[in-house]
């Protein structure tokens, strides 16, 4: 339809036909086993004003906050906070983060690479830091971590209870990356989105609700 373009439909024991759109403008929906094709359009035509408008912010919003240039001043995001880059004329690694960034001029050319493999290292280190707290306090046992590069999915646990988290997540607020770790050590016992997922997540965190909104409405910040 037009401008509208399902990437994907997901069937299952669910009751009823939903839609989601993604932070990247991917239009998901979720349909029963016995739902067919008819039903489906009949939902994306009843809300194809909602779709539209919805699409349409969505890629404003990400227009806005496009691919780094690399330059003075620009703001970096790490741990929830932004912190302004400086190109610096001489130090002795390519990048220093000392309550702000600097960035040695001879790397500017390989500048994006040099900011993602400090994000991976410091994800990597954090997030195993996180994950070892939690697992530790209420017994989960996993595999291994795994740093990825994925933009769309934050974490994943494997069947044999491989953790694998996006480096992206060092940049959220630590709240935030907290949540994504409880969401896959809980996967460790319980393999699906079931209720009794959901209730184990909340037993331990509470107002996971609040970071899983949060993950929502600003992942498309967490970006260079």
């Amino acid at each position: 339809m037009d401008n509208i373009k399902i990437e994907k439909i997901i069937r299952s024991n669910r009751k009823t036909v939903a839609l989601q759109i993604t932070d990247d403008a991917t239009i998901i929906i979720k349909a029963p086993y016995h739902a067919d094709d008819d039903t489906v359009l009949k939902l994306v035509v009843k809300h194809k004003g909602w779709i539209e408008k919805k699409l349409e912010e969505i890629n404003k919003r990400n227009s806005k906050s496009g691919k780094k240039e690399f330059i003075s001043g620009e703001e970096f995001l790490y741990l929830g906070n932004y912190y302004k880059l400086t190109i610096a004329e001489n130090q002795n690694k390519p990048l220093i983060f000392n309550n702000g960034f600097y960035l040695l001029k001879d790397y500017l050319p390989v500048a994006r690479n040099i900011f993602i493999q400090w994000y991976k290292d410091k994800a990597y280190k954090k997030i195993k830091e996180r994950v070892e707290f939690y697992a530790q306090k209420r017994g989960f046992k996993y595999n291994c971590i795994n740093i990825t590069n994925a933009q769309k999915r934050w974490g994943s646990c494997s069947h044999n209870n491989n953790l694998n988290f996006s480096w992206r997540l060092i940049m959220a607020p630590l709240p935030v990356i907290d949540y994504v770790v409880v969401h896959e050590l809980v996967h460790i016992v319980e393999k699906n989105h079931s209720k009794d997922f959901w209730s184990k997540v909340k037993i331990i965190m509470p107002d996971y609700e609040n970071y899983d909104g949060w993950l929502k409405k600003n992942g498309h910040t967490l970006r260079i």
